[in-house]
């Protein structure tokens, strides 16, 4: 994030000391030697920090003060000055002066003095952004996959999580793209550094450009102040573009000239103001059909694919429900205060493997959110799922040597043979091991022994096919 700090000095000579205390600084500076007109139009910028002197701010201090921290950004205020009474000091600390800086101080000494208020109020700042996005951070070793591509999805990602190459991440609605974006960049050497992102498909033409570069107070009606846009709030982390295939024409070319020049232009100013930032881009869209039809720019998708990933559907890794069910049970249960809840039946799970999920896991966190607020019991059952849901899964395995590509979970049409091998084998085992469990009531040792593994085994394929002991227990 880019710190935009008033300097409003003067003392030329002082002025020019202080600018080059703040060269190496992540700030945007702005100068002005004061005046009551330029104090009393202040409220229409934003700045994050104003550093001054006791002869440049308007009397009395108290009140001026007082109107700068009351300003929409709330500022934070520096003052040089040549007092060395620490009453003095102590009463303009009151005040709500930030800090009370010497003039004396040698360059050396003032760049790492101011350097070091930046960094604070910069800190401060990029916490503040965290906690208004309201979302947790997630990290890529939290994701524990049995799908061979998610596998190699999630290797790849460590790989490229500490570069700081563009990065374009492709796949269908709802698998979670802005998820995978995070954790990489959690993940990487900007992790402490801000994540903003933006969905293009969500706002207006206008309304886009304005919140990607931002804008100067009257660059458009209803601009009545000046606005930091997204690169700016991310300088020195990572800018996320969701949907990056409904961006319209000419916002593409502007974006290929920020990754070309690594600057930006707010609408309505002249200046520029260099940003680094790492960009990632994301769509569900064929990029490749959007080229060919001219909607999407050749050029800016060499320079976002620098690197590409693409994450699979649910519907190709249907090991991965029975923990993803698992982790929102554990999750809404929680929320909804549904404590006795444990987790689902057979039948339940049976449904939710063999559903294709078109909404891939945005729609299955959907489906578990409302199965526990509907959930009475301790499992959740095909009661409580949608009727869309339960149809692919709710038949019961009469004939496990009978499984075919009709008993594949999903749309076989669209997985590859070894993703397909892989889901059948999957099946297999989730009924094999269901008959065993239910003609032994339950009993861990004796199906192990009569499935032929150890218990442990069978403990972590009762886990992963989401079996519990306890339903199979009610079983007559």
């Amino acid at each position: 994030m880019l710190i935009r700090t008033l300097l409003a000095v003067g003392d030329e000579s002082l002025r020019r000391l202080v600018r080059r205390a703040l060269d190496d600084s992540p700030v945007l500076l702005t100068e002005t030697v004061g005046g009551e007109r330029f104090w009393a139009g202040l409220r229409d910028e934003v700045f994050d920090l104003v550093v001054t002197t006791l002869s440049t701010l308007p009397e009395p201090l108290e009140i001026s003060l007082s109107e700068v921290r009351n300003l929409r950004a709330r500022p934070e205020v520096v003052i040089l000055t040549d007092e060395r009474d620490l009453s003095e000091r102590a009463r303009l600390l009151a005040a709500g002066a930030f800090a009370v800086l010497p003039r004396s101080l040698s360059a050396a000494r003032l760049t790492e003095t101011l350097g070091a208020l930046v960094q604070r109020h910069r800190v401060s700042a990029i916490d503040r952004l965290k906690t208004e996005v309201e979302t947790d951070e997630p990290r890529l070793g939290e994701f524990s996959s049995r799908s061979e591509p998610m596998h190699e999805l999630l290797a790849l990602a460590g790989k490229v999580a500490s570069a700081d190459t563009s990065l374009l991440i492709l796949g269908e609605t709802g698998v979670g793209k802005e998820w995978l974006g995070r954790a990489i960049h959690a993940d990487g050497s900007r992790k402490d550094q801000p994540f903003v992102a933006v969905n293009p498909a969500a706002l207006p033409e206008q309304l886009l450009e304005s919140e990607l570069f931002g804008h100067e107070k009257g660059a458009f009606t209803g601009a009545t102040k000046a606005r930091r846009g997204a690169f700016e709030l991310a300088h020195g982390g990572t800018l996320f573009l969701d949907e990056i295939g409904d961006m319209p024409a000419h916002l593409q070319i502007k974006l290929l000239r920020v990754l070309q020049e690594r600057k930006i232009q707010r609408l309505g100013s002249e200046s520029q103001i260099a940003i680094d930032v790492r960009l990632m881009a994301a769509t569900n869209q064929d990029l490749d059909t959007a080229m060919a039809e001219k909607r999407f720019r050749r050029d800016l998708y060499y320079r976002l694919s620098v690197m590409t990933l693409t994450v699979p559907p649910l519907r190709r890794r249907p090991e991965d429900i029975p923990a993803l069910v698992e982790t929102y049970v554990d999750q809404f249960r929680t929320q909804l205060r549904k404590p006795q809840i444990e987790g689902t039946s057979v039948e339940a799970m049976r449904a939710l493997q063999g559903y294709a999920w078109p909404g891939n896991v945005r729609e299955l966190i959907n489906v578990i959110e409302r199965a526990v607020l509907l959930c009475e019991g301790e499992l959740i059952t095909l009661e409580e799922l949608p009727e869309s849901t339960c149809g692919a899964g709710s038949k019961p395995p009469d004939s496990v040597a009978g499984l075919s590509l009709e008993s594949t979970p999903g749309d076989w049409r669209g997985m590859t043979l070894t993703d397909a091998r892989d889901a059948v084998i999957a099946e297999f085992e989730r009924a094999y091991l269901t008959r065993l469990l239910q003609e032994t009531r339950g009993q861990v040792g004796e199906t192990a022994k009569q499935a032929g593994i150890d218990p442990r085994t069978l403990y972590n394929k009762m886990k992963l096919y989401g079996l519990k002991k306890k339903s199979f227990r009610r079983t007559d």
